[in-house]
């Protein structure tokens, strides 16, 4: 090597150090990756730009020499990946933003604490330019779990026919469960979808498209075989017959009839039987088992709420609905937008924030510390920092005047406080503020849902067993353990040594050491559509879609129950998941001798 390129490999090196960028990586729901999601498929190309982007401040973005559409490498202390670069001025600088997804969880922090919850904010992390090319989910999933990813997408078969009106429909997305909605069918053609967001709209208006229509069993060479429906039902009842310790997880995109089911199969298995709020709202039920509930039902809020909290979630994208139902309609007390006073609390200038009356930006990660000293300024007490988590002590008092003041108050607080690191004391604190208010108020606290019946899931597993999730049947009895009970946890750990997934995508949602071990013990995956767990399962089932194609019962956000409507017939021979939870539990039961 010649003295030349010795000294251009050196002035390279420390240009390529310049360029380095130290971040706190946040991660969350994005309105394109729902819709794309929902529309065309998590393998579609939209997905796939709208969940591998890296959001930067745009004086970040100029530090490092990237721009719109350039493509960067993200590296943790957990794995790197590549990702595309999109610029938004509402983040702050230092902190980078990548929709939830496989691209960000190759890079999260798998620890949960003791409680379930993986680290899916805050990260550090290091940025730099890059030309190495994005890769697609297939090649991600296939390098993170070392199966050979495989698909059979099916668009169904659309006809015309006769044409009606379902009026009062329930959309089957999200938590907020829109009961309002008007699908015009022609035959089996959705032509219109009346009422539903954005995301509604996608999943009911295309229901038709990637579906599983045959069940498949994964041969030998690594692919997937079409086979009958008793022959994948056998293959998965000898997989949870001859386990030792199963897990079965899911259940929040069904019905509360196949989640009943699904208890009575983890019980007579002596699995671990888990549903997607321990990645979701897990910390807030703990954090209501160590202070009680301050909750109301939504109507409340439509007919008395004259202040609402936005702390940590961002409904304009995760829930576009509830802020026309909630906020903007008005009810027989509050007439409107006009007569209601919107904060959002966040540590970026999301959507919903442009859309409030008041932004405050707290620092990433600080949430409980202003919440506490929230606490403090409702109690008169004095605060001695200038400022807490970013904000201003004038400020936490002006808040927590405006707090004590309303009428009736709502705080409807996401995962921006359930995914920090305090986990559930910072829901603990939020609740405890709640109550603190009650002596000034009215003032309750709602979780913001997302899977439409996760409710649902919670409230059925606490019916049948005391617990609202991450209940282990080993011993025979109901045991809630967090962080060792926790689907997450049992994964990561290799504590399970076989998988039952319903109505749910863990290969897309786990941090990657929980997929990469998920991925080693037999699995098993009942869908209607292609998800990336059930491209690299064992075992497919088809099922009918819940709310669509299939009718049950299902829990609002806010804990109240409605009756969702099957509007279309499914796919010849395909059934619905309590029948197909049924005919596996039977099996079972004959292969072990009853």
């Amino acid at each position: 090597m010649t003295s030349t390129s010795i000294v251009q490999e050196a002035l390279e090196e420390k240009l390529g150090e310049r360029r380095q960028l130290e971040i706190l990586l946040v991660t969350g729901r994005s309105l394109v990756q729902g819709m794309s999601m929902e529309a065309e498929g998590k393998r579609s190309r939209r997905y796939r730009l709208s969940a591998s982007t890296l959001s930067l401040n745009p004086e970040d973005a100029q530090l490092i020499g990237v721009e719109k559409n350039s493509r960067v490498r993200v590296e943790t202390e957990h794995g790197a990946i590549v990702v595309n670069v999109s610029i938004d001025p509402g983040l702050p600088r230092g902190t980078g933003f990548i929709p939830m997804g496989p691209w960000a969880n190759a890079v999260v922090c798998p620890l949960t604490d003791g409680t379930g919850m993986p680290k899916y904010k805050n990260i550090p992390a290091k940025v730099r330019p890059t030309e190495e090319q994005v890769p697609s989910v297939e090649e991600l999933v296939s390098i993170i779990t070392g199966r050979r990813v495989d698909a059979h997408p099916v668009e169904l078969d659309l006809r015309e026919g006769e044409k009606k009106i379902i009026e009062d429909f329930v959309c089957p997305f999200c938590g907020d469960l829109c009961d309002f909605i008007k699908v015009h069918l022609n035959g089996n053609i959705v032509e219109k979808v009346v009422g539903a967001c954005p995301l509604g709209s996608s999943k009911i208006r295309n229901y038709h498209r990637d579906r599983i229509v045959k069940p498949y069993i994964r041969s030998p060479s690594g692919l997937l075989e079409e086979c009958t429906l008793p022959k994948a039902l056998d293959k998965a009842a000898e997989i949870l017959a001859s386990s030792k310790h199963p897990l079965i997880f899911g259940l929040s995109s069904t019905v509360n009839e196949a989640i009943i089911v699904g208890v009575e199969l983890a019980e007579y298995l002596g699995a671990i039987i888990d549903n997607t709020t321990v990645v979701c709202h897990g910390p807030t039920t703990i954090g209501v088992m160590e202070a009680g509930a301050a909750r109301c039902t939504l109507g409340l809020v439509r007919h008395l709420a004259d202040l609402i909290l936005f702390w940590g979630c961002n409904p304009a994208e995760a829930h576009p609905n509830h802020f026309k139902r909630w906020v903007i309609e008005g009810g027989k007390h509050v007439k409107g937008r006009k007569d209601r006073r919107v904060i959002v609390i966040d540590v970026r200038r999301t959507a919903t924030a442009r859309m409030a009356d008041e932004f405050i930006m707290v620092e990433p990660g600080k949430d409980y510390e202003l919440i506490t000293a929230l606490r403090m300024a409702v109690k008169d007490l004095d605060i001695e920092q200038s400022t807490v988590a970013g904000v201003p002590r004038e400020k936490i008092y002006e808040l927590a005047d405006a707090l004590r003041s309303c009428k009736y108050g709502v705080g409807f607080f996401g995962m921006g406080l359930t995914m920090n690191e305090p986990r559930y004391r910072s829901l603990e604190e939020l609740i405890k503020l709640a109550h603190d208010l009650n002596d000034w108020t009215r003032f309750t606290v709602v979780p913001m849902r997302g899977h439409y019946n996760v409710t649902g899931a919670c409230q059925v597993s606490t019916w049948l067993t005391g617990y609202p999730f991450s209940v282990d049947f080993m011993r025979g009895i109901p045991k809630f353990i967090p962080g060792l009970t926790t689907a997450t946890d049992a994964l990561i750990r290799g504590d399970v040594d076989a998988a039952l997934i319903i109505a749910s995508d863990p290969v897309a949602h786990f941090p990657r050491k929980a997929v990469e071990n998920l991925s080693k013990i037999p699995l098993i995956v009942v869908d209607p559509k292609w998800s990336l767990t059930a491209m690299i399962a064992d075992v497919v089932i088809p099922s009918a879609m819940s709310g669509v194609e299939a009718g049950g019962t299902a829990y609002r956000m806010d804990g109240v129950p409605l009756r969702v409507k099957k509007i279309i017939e499914p796919p010849t021979g395909v059934m619905e998941d309590h029948r197909i939870l049924l005919e596996i539990l039977s099996r079972v039961r004959r292969l072990r001798g009853e």
